[in-house]
């Protein structure tokens, strides 16, 4: 049981932050909370009373993390402040200040409410039933919590339509533009998205590897395990027999990817399943690559419809040559979809892919010239830099 007493502190955007602080004499709830702050990837400073800050004296006591009273860590400099109830009538004289969370197990004892009052708590929560809201605020403030990236999803309205390539050419040209640029392939029959950017054989996490994920995942320890292929990250499949995982899973990774700032660019297959859809709700705007065919733009209207029933924003991004009668508009026209903007043909594009140079690689080439240009629309619809 999670219960709010006044409202949350602001989120603080920037760099990693240090753990929280564990005021506490009880030994079982301690190990507890060690517990969920290995789970979100923390390392809490432990105290067993209230740490020596502006004026107010305890007996401090070492534990993971150390540190010394007052300093960075202590009672006011901590991002987040666990308060045992077993001492809650001890640290009543401390510095009022949010982020204070007391702890207990007892759901009967209608006094914590009043001891959460005294120490100026904004939460109350009682193990077990809180663990998962706890890892969770506890991940927050250990990773910081700013603008959540830019999510874009490209799918192909046919199949062999160019969805990979343009999202390949997104990402690429967003790292080159030096966003944090995060890659998913969302497509497990695709071959893997590494193989297009040359890194087959670069170390780090493949999607196997996240398939038992649940709950909460550390967008840190995330980012870190992955390859880092031309200045991004990479989420790909490998070449083994899994091809899929669960939906929960594929929440939690993209929950994680986004929550790091940046942008994040998936490329979707054109089936929609459990994992997709989950990919599909997290998404801010989705691309929707169309040949410039009449063929092309009935499968896609099939395409279309069913995205549509998860993604609100998606727009067509039309690829030529045209067939006669057929241009951007018409396209766009035809599917009742705005218009993202016409996909150039880039010449050599092939021979590079060949040679092992991702799409988008040449900064002054027609396809990273689209994919700069929408960025800076995209900037200015989500109001500012991410």
């Amino acid at each position: 049981m999670a219960g709010n007493i006044t409202h949350d502190p602001p989120p603080t955007e920037g760099a990693r932050r240090g753990g929280p602080l564990i005021v506490t004499e009880d030994t079982e709830l301690l190990d507890d909370l060690l517990r969920l702050c290995a789970a979100a990837g923390a390392t809490p400073e432990v105290h067993h009373s209230l740490p020596a800050v502006s004026g107010v004296s305890g007996v401090a006591a070492g534990g993971a993390g150390g540190g010394a009273s007052g300093q960075l860590g202590g009672w006011e400099a901590a991002p987040l402040v666990i308060v045992g109830d077993d001492v809650a009538r001890r640290v009543r004289g401390a510095v009022r200040r949010r982020g204070v969370v007391l702890v207990g197990r007892d759901q009967d004892d209608s006094g914590v409410w009043q001891r959460a009052v005294e120490i100026g708590a904004d939460h109350v929560l009682m193990l077990p039933d809180g663990e998962q809201w706890l890892v969770d605020r506890i991940a927050d403030v250990t990773e910081g919590v700013g603008r959540p990236a830019l999510t874009v999803g490209v799918i192909g309205g046919r199949g062999g339509a160019g969805a990979s390539t343009l999202a390949c050419a997104l990402a690429v040209t967003s790292a080159r533009e030096g966003m944090r640029s995060l890659l998913v392939d969302a497509d497990p029959l695709g071959g893997g998205l590494d193989v297009l950017l040359g890194g087959e054989t670069a170390d780090g996490l493949r999607w196997p590897a996240f398939a038992a994920s649940r709950g909460r995942v550390g967008g840190g320890a995330l980012e870190e395990s992955l390859p880092e292929l031309h200045a991004l990250r990479v989420l790909s499949w490998d070449r083994g027999d899994c091809v899929a995982v669960p939906a929960q899973a594929v929440r939690a990774v993209l929950a994680a990817a986004r929550r790091r700032g940046g942008t994040v660019v998936v490329d979707l297959p054109r089936r929609i399943d459990d994992g997709v859809a989950e990919v599909l709700a997290q998404l801010d705007v989705g691309l929707l690559v169309v040949p410039a065919e009449l063929r092309a733009v009935a499968a896609a209207g099939r395409v279309a419809t069913a995205v549509g029933m998860v993604l609100r924003d998606l727009r067509v991004a039309v690829r030529g040559p045209y067939a006669s009668g057929l241009d951007d508009r018409e396209v766009a026209r035809l599917l009742g979809l705005p218009l993202a903007g016409e996909v150039p043909v880039e010449s050599g594009l092939l021979r590079a892919t060949e040679s092992r140079r991702p799409p988008g690689t040449s900064a002054r080439g027609p396809l990273a010239r689209f994919c700069r240009e929408f960025w800076d629309r995209a900037l200015v619809e989500t109001g500012g830099a991410v």
